[in-house]
């Protein structure tokens, strides 16, 4: 009987970039919680705080210490969508206006953009889709360059301040269907690359 091979090393799974994702999901989580039971604008503003804060922590680190891989990617991915969905459904129970916009958001998220984020999978050595650009740089630019994480996270939750403050209730509504408009033409893009319809095109080097 053969033995199956580990084709990840131990270390990875269990070293300091993936602490640092799993610490700041529970903690962003644990204060979405208690926002949902209070209410406090103050406690929602605080649980997305630390959720981007961690986001970008257990990236750099990874990178620093060398420890990039794709199961932490995938457990990076999984822990993004757990961290949005929670403080979402809480943003949603204590601001009932904010329901339409946040759950067009959902969907782009938690559907289209872990489709379009797990697709660095299939190309083997990819190792996040951080590395997209090595792919094509077109899809890097819409989904994963430093600007489009922080408009695709942030921006909508931005506009529900924005509007909970000077109230601009199209504001957010635009703002998540532009994102699906992004989203989907990523998708489009991404299959024609996949069925050899186009080809795709990586930065230069």
């Amino acid at each position: 009987m053969t033995t199956l091979q580990l084709s990840v090393r131990p270390a990875l799974l269990l070293g300091v970039p993936n602490r640092i994702t799993l610490i700041r999901t529970v903690l962003s989580m644990l204060v979405a919680a208690v926002a949902f039971r209070t209410g406090a604008l103050s406690l929602l503003v605080a649980g997305y705080a630390v959720y981007w804060l961690g986001d970008m922590a257990d990236g750099a680190v990874a990178r620093w210490r060398n420890e990039e891989s794709e199961a932490g990617a995938v457990f990076d991915i999984v822990c993004d969508r757990a961290c949005s969905f929670l403080l979402a459904a809480a943003f949603m129970a204590t601001f009932p206006d904010t329901i339409g916009p946040l759950a067009i958001f959902l969907v782009q998220f938690g559907v289209l953009d872990t489709m379009l984020s797990l697709a660095f999978l299939l190309w083997p050595g990819s190792l996040s889709p951080n590395y997209f650009y090595r792919v094509d740089q077109k899809l890097y630019v819409w989904n994963w360059s430093k600007p489009a994480k922080a408009v695709n996270t942030a921006a909508v939750v931005i506009a529900l301040v924005v509007d909970h403050h000077v109230h601009i209730p199209w504001l957010p509504y635009a703002v998540a269907c532009v994102a699906v408009v992004v989203k989907i033409a990523s998708l489009a893009r991404l299959l024609a690359i996949l069925r050899g319809r186009i080809p795709a095109v990586p930065a230069a080097s």
